[in-house]
């Protein structure tokens, strides 16, 4: 590995801050209503991007981040808590790329930081992998905190042994050990809370930094797990919003659709995606009782709350840089995983009924206690709407609803062309693979030569040109996503056009998740949604398709009036799915690899979970 000539003094800081299920509007600078001044600051210091895609769940997005490649090559196909029943596990288990866990197939930024010269931390959410040796710290994290499930109470509280209700119990764990987390039943501002602890771990972290480690440019990684289900935060924070969401999740709507124009996010022109109710198991809000539609609107202050805590600590961090004199030679982003979740928990087939008794038995959701330490309650389809509005639908989904989300990017000073007007928009498409190769060269690190190499997929029986380079003597994917440095620091553009200044309009960008899928070429996306939930999707054909620029909410489906455009990108969605091992079409119907012949591929969350759960603080349960 080599760096790119001379080394300038001072190379970059990086803080890469990250929200959990963050709805596209959800903050001040993108139109909400909720207090972020903080975030607004860093915004009004840099560019707003507009046209920024992840993956449409979480661990997904957290592997193309770390690895600037497919999520499907890190091995994040889905979400390990995914594979758990039969059906499920038929169509994953055993299959690469469906680990379920961030495979050692790619290098991470931090590991490559790391042999450049770079103090790397993190704490917060890591839902990579939950075994000691798939942690952040054997990633290249030098001092890691992590909660290494996909969720779990704010307030570190579990009364539910059994497994309750899909995703995560407050696990967390340093170096490889079990930290224990006592319970917060007081709501004591000095006592766990998730957002404001991972934040203050952060700081130690800096504050116990050697002299050597202070020389070195750092990278800091502040993954939040807010405002993630289930909904809590203080109530003086949840009652700044007392009464503002009592008109309901469509008035929200048409609130925020009104300042997206009004601040020039969006078209005038733009048609909005109708709200969709029976298809993702949500009903009318005209129906519900007045107190069903007062408890849901005090849930929806609740999550407002959260996001206001975590502006707070991004201030927090802001403060804190500035006063080490670190804050100019930053570069910060804040962005969100993937768009708003708006599962109907209470829809989820099979876990319906237990996730309502265990409600009903272990925690209070009445209408004053909604927000604090023994509630639990979620946004649900049409708050999440609201969120994710003009696009269609929400997180898990591969419309722009799920992947399209919020992205504020605060660059070192005289890093960008001064022509690039801080607080300004910037319209150019780009992904979340995109930051390894741009930090890297920001860094002054290149990664060697990729070269082609073919791999037989058996399960495809097709053989995949994969590009490969080196790191640590093994063979590794190399990048997909592109740096944004030659646009922004030199003004170089792929294409004559906004848009395409970054990404060239003839590559496909592929997405898979949950057996939903969409391929982008240019200004056109397929999408492959199942016919009960809006789509045309059946087993794994019907597809629709939507020119995205002239119709961002894919209101009108072109499927029919444009069939060679649609054959085109069916082609090219047929070389994503083998050029990246997607689980698709025959491969999905056959035979995945047995236990015994690779355990690695039937990593069980349950169990790992238990392992964990009944181990003492300081023990390492599971290498």
């Amino acid at each position: 590995m080599e760096r790119n000539g001379e080394q300038t003094p001072k190379r970059p800081n990086f803080l890469f801050i990250l929200a959990d299920d963050l709805g596209f509007s959800d903050i001040g600078c993108y139109g909400a209503e909720i207090q972020t001044p903080n975030i607004d600051r860093l915004a009004a210091e840099g560019v707003r991007m507009l046209n920024h895609h992840a993956a449409a769940a979480c661990s997904p997005t957290r592997a193309m981040l770390m690895s600037g490649t497919d999520a499907h090559l890190g091995g994040l196909g889905v979400l390990i808590e995914y594979k758990s029943n039969k059906q499920r596990a038929q169509r994953w288990s055993g299959k690469a790329g469906y680990e379920g866990y961030l495979n050692n197939d790619v290098a991470t930024l931090p590991e490559v930081l790391e042999d450049n010269g770079y103090f790397t931390l993190m704490s917060g959410k890591w839902h990579l992998g939950m075994r000691a040796s798939q942690g952040p710290w054997q990633r290249g994290f030098q001092k890691a905190f992590a909660m290494l499930p996909g969720c779990s109470n704010h307030y570190g509280w579990e009364p539910v042994q059994e497994r309750f209700p899909v995703g995560g119990r407050p696990i967390h764990a340093e170096e490889g050990k079990k930290v224990d987390i006592t319970p917060n039943m007081t709501e004591d501002p000095e006592g766990f809370y998730s957002t404001d602890y991972y934040t203050d771990r952060l700081l130690q972290y800096f504050d116990g930094r050697s002299d050597e480690d202070k020389s070195k440019p750092f990278f800091a990684f502040l993954p939040y797990t807010a405002p993630h289900w289930p909904l809590q935060c203080s109530k003086a924070q949840r009652d700044k919003y007392k009464g503002m969401y009592d008109d309901g999740p469509h008035a929200l709507r048409e609130r925020r659709l009104k300042k997206l124009v009004e601040l020039g996010i969006i078209s005038k022109s733009v048609v909005p995606h109708k709200m969709e109710t029976s298809t993702v198991g949500a009903g009318e809000w005209g129906d519900l009782t007045v107190e069903e539609r007062k408890l849901s609107s005090r849930a929806m202050e609740a999550y407002a709350g959260m996001v206001d805590s975590i502006d707070l600590n991004v201030g927090k961090v802001v403060d804190y840089l500035k006063k080490t004199g670190e804050y100019d030679n930053t570069f910060i982003v804040f962005m969100s995983d993937n768009g708003a979740e708006g599962a109907a928990m209470e829809a989820v087939p099979v876990m319906g009924e237990n996730i309502k008794r265990a409600i009903h038995q272990y925690y209070d959701n009445s209408y004053d206690n909604i927000g604090a330490w023994n509630s639990y309650t979620w946004l649900g389809p049409l708050w999440a709407q609201a969120s994710t509005a003009p696009s269609r639908l929400f997180k898990c989904f591969p419309s722009q609803g799920g992947i399209l989300v919020p992205c504020v990017v605060k660059p070192p000073a005289n890093t960008f062309l001064p022509s690039l007007t801080q607080g300004s928009f910037n319209h150019s498409f780009t992904t979340v693979m995109d930051f390894v190769p741009s930090f890297l060269e920001l860094a002054g690190v290149s990664m060697p030569p990729s070269i082609e190499k073919k791999v037989a997929l058996p399960l495809h029986k097709k053989t995949a040109t994969r590009k490969m380079t080196t790191f640590r003597g093994k063979e590794v994917h190399a990048i997909r996503g592109k740096s944004w440095i030659p646009f922004f620091q030199r003004g170089e553009k792929v294409e004559d056009s906004e848009l395409w200044s970054i990404h060239s309009s003839s590559e496909p960008i592929g997405w898979e998740l949950f057996a939903r899928g969409a391929l982008r070429k240019g200004d056109w996306k397929i999408v492959h949604i199942e016919k009960k939930q809006g789509g045309l999707g059946e087993g794994d054909d019907g597809w629709e398709l939507f020119n995205v620029v002239e119709d961002p909410g894919e209101t009108k489906d072109l499927s029919q009036d444009e069939p060679q455009k649609l054959h085109e990108l069916m082609a090219l969605w047929d070389e994503y799915v083998v050029e990246c091992g997607v689980i698709w079409g025959e491969s999905a119907a056959a035979v995945g690899l047995g236990f015994d012949e690779a355990p690695e591929l039937w990593e069980d969350d349950v169990e790992l979970q238990k392992s964990w759960m009944g181990a003492r603080g300081g023990e390492c349960p599971l290498p």
